[in-house]
């Protein structure tokens, strides 16, 4: 399905679209962030808006507030600084039944599940007046759904798909990943759960992660539009080996065999593991081999073990002393392996970890792993910032540059032998990290470690014991978004789409 090149007159175009999935997972993000790099290169301004996102996987923006990570990737699309504005309302889950509410940047409260229906009272005012702000500075809105608007039992309180729609008259594109197999019933049992305005609202829908011949799909595609009345404005095909952010799910394409023509690291997946998107260079680099593994008895060596993030550190240190992982440390570094600790995996790495206000779990003090004289205290206060610096580790300095998320504070002798030295938001100059003495132990708060080529090389090159090239992340992700876009691009019906945008009263 070849599309016409874009004809549509762009100047004056004002409006948004809202790209809903039937599904969690369905392409929701990537589309989004695909049409907004598509319309950046056209010169249109447009940003990012999702209202409300549920992710452990997040961004720190400029003026220091915490955002979902997928609306970071939409706005490095757009070209456009991090704003607390693309998403006001993030749920960060604490467990299975708790969530960490955070608006307009920062965290206001913790909510069980039975209690979730009450976030439209706590905050879709603060999500309209997001959006309103959003409209007065850009032309166009692209707007993600979250999950599927058809969850009978969240639709009386829903502000992230339809709810958010009806509000702001906004029309909807819906799309569905046919690799799943179902996409007929999919879409149509979408649009039948829906009332009669939301059904007006649906201007179209997309088909994602095609296989094939597209003639072989035609006559669905001819009874679909038949029996919805509803224009199949793109079948996009299944992109190979697309190298950008992913918001919740770990990527377990490699092997989790230890390959010796490469450096193996393993990163321990944590039950509330957050941030993963800080391995997603290593996963992509051709010279490592990265295995994601839970259960310590599937450890079969490597040369670098990477404790991650984790939203509930002192729950998630009790699970990694008696799941067998301490063992298994243990082994790896008297064999000469390396351990990398990064933010939550820095405290669990010291002497002890405090929280005398039980502000994540109900553990007031956890002794921690001991690899390095650190203690650290949980406060109420969350740090986000993002860092500027230089580090300073194994024979080689550079710049360095990342972001912080925790909620803890550490201090002991171990900080003296620190890791880098940077500057925050607030220009304060301050010393990251530690290091152990026999140079095979490192912490760090700073997560997006691995997107620099050089300092990147130089963790890997430490890990291996020999010289390992690094890749330049924020140049791959620039080079995949325009792929992505170029896809789009050819398999989008992009004269339609603005169309759509510049549609008003949609619903009537």
């Amino acid at each position: 399905m070849k599309m016409r090149p874009l004809n549509s007159r762009t100047d004056n175009l004002k409006g948004s679209l809202m790209i809903q999935g039937t599904t969690s997972d369905a392409g929701k993000s990537i589309l989004v962030a695909g049409i907004c790099r598509v319309l950046k290169r056209k010169g249109i301004s447009v940003a990012p808006f999702k209202p409300q996102n549920m992710a452990l996987n997040s961004a720190v923006t400029i003026d220091g507030g915490e955002i979902g990570r997928a609306q970071a990737l939409q706005a490095v699309a757009c070209g456009l600084e991090l704003q607390t504005d693309f998403n006001p309302v993030l749920l960060k889950p604490c467990s299975d039944s708790q969530s960490q509410v955070i608006v307009n940047g920062q965290a206001v409260s913790t909510l069980d599940a039975a209690k979730f229906g009450s976030i439209k009272e706590l905050a879709f005012d603060s999500v309209l007046e997001a959006y309103k702000r959003l409209q007065k500075q850009f032309d166009v809105i692209l707007i993600e759904g979250a999950g599927s608007p058809a969850e009978i039992n969240l639709r009386k309180n829903d502000i992230a798909n339809m709810g958010f729609a009806e509000a702001v008259d906004c029309p909807v594109v819906i799309i569905s990943d046919i690799d799943r197999g179902g996409v007929f019933a999919h879409l149509c049992g979408t649009l039948d759960l829906l009332s009669k305005s939301e059904q007006a609202r649906v201007k179209g829908f997309v088909i994602n992660k095609f296989r094939g011949t597209l003639s072989l799909l035609q006559n669905g595609l001819t009874w679909l539009e038949e029996r919805t009345d509803k224009k199949v404005v793109g079948v996009l095909p299944f992109i190979k080996n697309l190298k950008l952010d992913a918001e919740d799910a770990i990527k377990t394409t490699q092997s989790k065999a230890v390959d010796h023509s490469v450096v193996n690291i393993v990163v321990i997946v944590l039950p509330r593991i957050s941030n993963h998107t800080d391995f997603e260079p290593l996963q992509a680099n051709p010279k490592v081999n990265l295995i994601y593994i839970s259960d310590a008895q599937q450890f079969r060596g490597a040369e670098l073990i990477i404790i991650p993030g984790s939203k509930s550190v002192c729950d998630d240190l009790a699970w990694l002393k008696t799941s067998g992982w301490r063992a298994n440390i243990n082994r790896h570094l008297r064999y000469g392996g390396k351990l990398l600790g990064i933010c939550a995996g820095f405290q669990m790495l010291g002497n002890s970890i405090t929280d005398p206000q039980c502000f994540e779990s109900d553990s007031k003090q956890s002794k921690g792993l001991g690899y390095l004289d650190v203690t650290t205290e949980i406060e109420e206060r969350k740090q986000l910032q993002q860092v500027n610096g230089r580090y300073r580790f194994n024979g080689d300095e550079g710049k360095i540059s990342g972001y912080e998320i925790h909620c803890g504070k550490s201090s002991g002798a171990g900080l003296e032998n620190w890791f880098c030295e940077i500057r925050n938001q607030s220009g304060v100059l301050c010393k990251d990290g530690a290091k152990s003495e026999d140079g095979r132990i490192l912490g760090t708060y700073l997560h997006g470690l691995f997107e620099q080529a050089r300092a990147a090389s130089t963790i890997l090159s430490w890990a291996s014991g020999d010289k390992i090239s690094a890749l330049d992340w924020n140049s791959v992700r620039e080079n995949e978004l325009d792929r992505l876009a170029d896809n789009i691009e050819e398999h989008l019906d992009m004269n339609e789409i603005l169309k759509i945008i510049g549609e008003q009263n949609v619903c009537q």
